[in-house]
């Protein structure tokens, strides 16, 4: 991209965040005219740019002319918020199940049809390729705690993700037909956790429960991944019960 083309879209972003900053200093809705204003944006400029805000849900407009910052602005500040407890709540306990089991100990969050993981314990010593780098990214139906998101949706909400994402293949053990699938949800649903058996990774197997905060809502999952030849699924009691301390810990009552 040529620097002219960065300097625009530098300078665009910018005139977003002052339009943002224009609508957050005030309790009722705005009129263009007062926007560009207080911006000291042209009208047209401003108008452009809030249109394409508009589209994405960051403003609303009330009527024609009038705006207010939008509801995916609160979705993402909910997100956001809860990340971040939830990684402070977390990480005590993650830290005591490292101790007991000697494994990788994962914190994840659902973000569409992929977990993420945003937070991690282990002794560094571990040469895992898994993808649970913070940050990192995985499709919902190669991963536990993915098993455990699809669970809490439901059959006919895991069969419209199969439908959507065509269930694709990491490993010769990847779930890719949507029987097979349901029927791994279903356990899960019933257990309380669920497995990745090699399904991300060849050689890595994992297990992970759910973590409700205090409207009884999923919104995170610990997990414990440790190489195959090592890996006993009797950890499952261990990790169901790590997760449910942290639910109550952020207020769930069960």
């Amino acid at each position: 991209m040529a620097q002219k083309e960065v300097k625009s879209s530098i300078q665009v972003i910018e005139r977003m965040m002052s339009l943002l900053d224009a609508l957050a200093s005030h309790g009722a809705p705005i009129n263009l005219k007062q926007l560009a204003l207080e911006t000291r944006l042209h009208p047209s400029t401003a108008h452009r740019i809030l249109n394409v805000m508009v589209r994405n849900r960051v403003v609303d407009r009330v009527e024609p002319g009038t705006y207010r910052l939008g509801m995916r602005l609160l979705e993402l500040g909910t997100l956001v918020r809860s990340r971040i407890s939830i990684r402070q709540e977390a990480l005590p306990y993650m830290q005591q199940l490292h101790q007991q089991l000697g494994e990788t100990v994962n914190l994840s969050v659902r973000h569409d049809d992929e977990v993420i993981y945003i937070e991690r314990t282990s002794s560094g010593t571990q040469m895992m390729r898994v993808v649970q780098i913070i940050g990192a990214r995985a499709p919902l139906h190669i991963t536990a705690v993915g098993k455990i998101f699809l669970a809490a949706d439901g059959p006919e909400k895991c069969l419209e993700y199969a439908k959507r994402t065509g269930l694709p293949k990491f490993t010769d053990n990847t779930h890719t037909d949507q029987a097979g699938l349901l029927k791994e949800i279903e356990r899960a649903r019933q257990l309380g956790y669920a497995f990745d058996n090699e399904e991300a990774e060849k050689g890595v197997s994992c297990v992970g429960a759910g973590i409700y905060n205090d409207d009884g809502q999923l919104i995170a999952g610990l997990s414990v991944s440790a190489p195959s030849e090592r890996f006993n699924q009797a950890w499952a009691a261990q990790v169901k019960q790590m997760a449910e301390r942290i639910a109550r810990a952020i207020g769930y009552q069960g």
